[in-house]
C-alpha cells in the first residue's frame, strides 16, 4: 500500500522506510510500542509489549484495561515504536542528534476471539524472549477467559532510520570539542533467580539463547 500524506514522512524523507519487509525488522527486533488513541477527548498514549503475526500486531491485558476497552470498539489509533542505536554528539550544541531506527502504524483494533488467543499471546512472548513459551506453563481456560486480547490492523506503516555521522557545519568543523558516534547496545545483564526457585535451577534455553 502506498502512503498517503498522513503517513508519508516529510522531514528528512531520505530516511523514510515504506518497504514492509524492512518495517517488519525493526517492529521484530523490538518488543515495546506506545499506542496513541483519544480517550473522552483528551489524548492518552500508552506503552506496552506486543507481538506481530503477518500484517498484525497483537497487544494483551486485563478485562477491565482502559486501553483494550477503548480499542475493541475499533477506534483509530497510532502506535509508535522506536530504538535508538547511537548518539550523534555534534561541536556545537544544536546540531546534536542521535541514530534511531522507528515505526509509526495507523489501524485499528478488534477484539481477538477466544480460540486465537493463545496464538496471540504466544507471538507476544515469543517478541520478548523467543522461544519462552515452549518452556513454560501454558494458561489455563480461566486464565484465558480473564485475559482480553487485541488485534492491531496495520493499515499504514511507515519506518524512518538515522544512520549517519555527525551532521556540523563545515565552519564548525574546527572547534577544539570532540565529535563522532558514541553506539547504543542493548545487552542482558547475569539473570538474577526467583527467591522460591530450587537453588542451582538450570537456567532456561530461551534465556542463555538472550547472550549468544
Amino acid at each position: 500500500m502506498l502512503p498517503t500524506d498522513k503517513s508519508t514522512v516529510k522531514r528528512k524523507p531520505k530516511r523514510a522506510i515504506y518497504n514492509r519487509k524492512e518495517i517488519y525488522k525493526i517492529i521484530d527486533s523490538n518488543s515495546l510500542c506506545h499506542i496513541g488513541f483519544i480517550h473522552e477527548n483528551y489524548p492518552i498514549v500508552i506503552p506496552t509489549t506486543y507481538g506481530r503475526v503477518g500484517d498484525v500486531l497483537y497487544i494483551h491485558g486485563a478485562l477491565v484495561s482502559r486501553l483494550l476497552v477503548k480499542l475493541e470498539k475499533g477506534i483509530p489509533i497510532s502506535v509508535s515504536i522506536a530504538r535508538e542505536t547511537g548518539l550523534a554528539l555534534a561541536r556545537t550544541a544544536t546540531n546534536h542528534s542521535m541514530n534511531y531506527e522507528s515505526v509509526v502504524i495507523f489501524g485499528k483494533g478488534t477484539l481477538v476471539a477466544d480460540n486465537d488467543k493463545k496464538m496471540a499471546l504466544k507471538s507476544i512472548l515469543d517478541n520478548v524472549i523467543k522461544g519462552r513459551w515452549e518452556e513454560v506453563k501454558e494458561p489455563t481456560e480461566n486464565e484465558l477467559k480473564g485475559t482480553k486480547v487485541i488485534a492491531i490492523s496495520m493499515d499504514e506503516v511507515t519506518g524512518k532510520r538515522r544512520d549517519e555521522g555527525v551532521g556540523d557545519k563545515k565552519s564548525d568543523r574546527g572547534e577544539k570539542v570532540w565529535a563522532g558516534i558514541v553506539p547504543i547496545i542493548k545487552k542482558y545483564g547475569k539473570p538474577q533467580p526467583d527467591e522460591y526457585l530450587q537453588k542451582d535451577f538450570p537456567i532456561s534455553n530461551s534465556i542463555k539463547n538472550l547472550y549468544k
